[in-house]
């Protein structure tokens, strides 16, 4: 009975390492110098929120994933709304929050994702959002 019961505990924690950020690439706002044109994406979080974490672990599969929608030339970059007063004023009923960054540095909010959508329709939902 231990044995039955143990087994789905380690898969979850198994599942758990494969989901963390690592795959996530984290840019900074100084230029690499690089030729390539990154596309950079925000998302704004909070520790503690359930949602944040369900969306970052999503992410993390979605820019493993590569197909037409990859997301392997998009850096994203994880904001703790709790560490600055404005995004935590501007954030703090809406988090998760993701948004693009355009050429010019400025941000524009993509539409809310359902916790229900899937990886793969995650991943083609910004991938689209960065060809518009």
């Amino acid at each position: 009975m231990v044995t039955a019961m143990a087994a789905p505990t380690f898969q979850r924690a198994t599942l758990a390492a494969r989901l963390r950020p690592r795959h996530l690439r984290i840019f900074s706002s100084m230029s690499g110098g690089g030729g390539e044109t990154r596309r950079q994406l925000v998302l704004y979080s909070k520790p503690g929120c359930c949602l944040c974490d369900g969306l970052k672990e999503k992410l993390s599969v979605a820019f493993s994933l590569g197909g037409p929608h990859s997301l392997h030339s998009v850096d994203l970059q994880v904001r703790d709304i709790t560490v600055n007063p404005e995004w935590e004023q501007k954030y703090q009923y809406e988090i998760p929050v993701l948004a693009k960054v355009l050429p010019d540095g400025t941000e524009e909010v993509l539409p809310r994702l359902s916790p229900r959508l899937g990886v793969e329709l995650i991943q083609k939902k910004i991938s689209t959002a960065f060809d518009q």
